[in-house]
């Protein structure tokens, strides 16, 4: 009896993905999930990717929040301090506050970076500054984004002259740059906060 050899079906060697191959550092598997739960999962998913992601990033001052180590509560003190004349103090505390609360809209969204330079000065940013960026965040004009512009990364303010957009500075001592078609530009969030040492 001759047996029929056929070319279709069947694993191949060397067929398909290799084995941790996924943007997720290894082998995945097809779930169900119900519709409920969809949000939260691809959150979770964004997460595991950019932790993966943040190891391949080439510039060294981006740092992405670390979700799973306890963040301690700060006591909050249901008072104003006052910037003139000192006065009485109330004798309790309002709550106690998470700083990722305060500070993340959206951690799967968002990382961290060093500031350097002194081109945003006018908008508080200051040398060494670590600016909280949320990548979730519409990059509209008025706002602070960070972006990749020929493969360096700048943060400047979006604005829009005489029709054309340009990254401005808040110094008057530095020109804008404008956003020209030959120009790689890559905007890689908005920034939402700036952590700055007195």
């Amino acid at each position: 009896m001759i047996e029929k050899v056929t070319k279709h079906g069947g694993a191949r060697a060397g067929a398909g993905r290799k084995k941790g191959s996924s943007s997720y550092g290894e082998p995945t598997k097809a779930v169900r999930i119900p519709e409920s739960l969809m949000a939260t999962v691809s959150e979770l998913l964004e997460h595991k990717k950019q932790k993966i992601n943040a190891e391949k990033i080439p510039f060294p001052n981006i740092f992405l929040p670390d979700l799973d180590s306890p963040v301690p509560s700060i006591p909050l003190y249901g008072v104003s301090v006052a910037a003139g004349f000192p006065s009485p103090a109330d004798d309790y505390i309002e709550k106690r506050l998470d700083l990722n609360e305060l500070l993340i809209n959206k951690p799967a969204a968002t990382f961290f970076v060093r500031a350097e330079g002194e081109s945003m000065l006018g908008a508080g940013i200051h040398p060494d500054d670590i600016l909280v960026v949320d990548r979730s965040v519409h990059a509209g004009v008025g706002k602070i984004v960070v972006c990749a512009l020929d493969g360096e990364l700048t943060v400047k303010r979006l604005r829009s002259k005489e029709g054309k957009l340009v990254l401005a500075p808040e110094n008057p001592d530095y020109p804008d740059i404008p956003i020209k078609e030959e120009v790689d530009m890559v905007i890689w969030g908005v920034v939402t906060s700036v952590i700055h040492n007195v």
